[in-house]
């Protein structure tokens, strides 16, 4: 399995579709593991969530940066 790719494919899944945010806010590693689709070891699943968080928080931080200066 590639995990960036699979990342990559799962933050774009969540920042499309609300409900699903909501559900990996609430529950991100039984979300993930849906998404997933595949049973994996819990490190490698938290590996995944963790890397999924950080993509998320890397694009609300640029999204914020970016108001300061009347970007969006």
């Amino acid at each position: 399995m590639d995990v960036k790719a699979k990342v990559t494919e799962i933050v774009n899944k969540l920042k499309s579709d609300e409900q699903l945010m909501s559900k990996f806010q609430s529950n991100p590693v039984k979300t993930v593991e849906g998404l997933v689709g595949v049973d994996l070891p819990d490190d490698q699943i938290n590996g995944i969530v963790e890397a999924v968080k950080a993509k998320l928080n890397v694009g609300s931080i640029a999204d914020k940066i970016g108001g300061l200066f009347g970007k969006k």
